[in-house]
């Protein structure tokens, strides 16, 4: 129900843009959020948007990532910029119905220095 999409091979410095796409069977997506989880390492909280556009984000990539989404298509972005080889994770997203949260089955992005 949750499609992630956009990772991929990329130099550091460099930018990717991920999507995230809810089907048309999820009705009153609330929060919505970016995971990533790095080899050997705990899943973390990357960023959260809510309904309404407001945006948290993890202090690791607070000015470099911008999260976004398009109500109107049921689509969460995550854009990355000045991409690090620390940013090399498999990223998930996940969108909060009710008391239900739905994950997306995650997407690789590679950060090569």
């Amino acid at each position: 129900q949750l499609q992630a999409s956009g990772g991929g091979l990329v130099q550091a410095g460099g930018s990717l843009r991920l999507s995230c796409a809810a089907s048309g069977s999820l009705f009153g997506i609330n929060n919505m959020e970016w995971y990533r989880q790095a080899p050997g390492k705990q899943r973390e909280l990357v960023a959260s948007i809510s309904k309404a556009g407001v945006t948290r984000y993890a202090g690791s990539v607070k000015g470099r990532f911008i999260i976004s989404r398009d109500n109107a298509k049921n689509t969460m972005y995550l854009r990355m910029n000045s991409l690090e080889p620390e940013d090399t994770a498999v990223y998930y997203c996940n969108a909060f119905v009710g008391f239900n949260t739905y994950w997306g089955q995650g997407t690789l992005v590679t950060v090569s220095s």
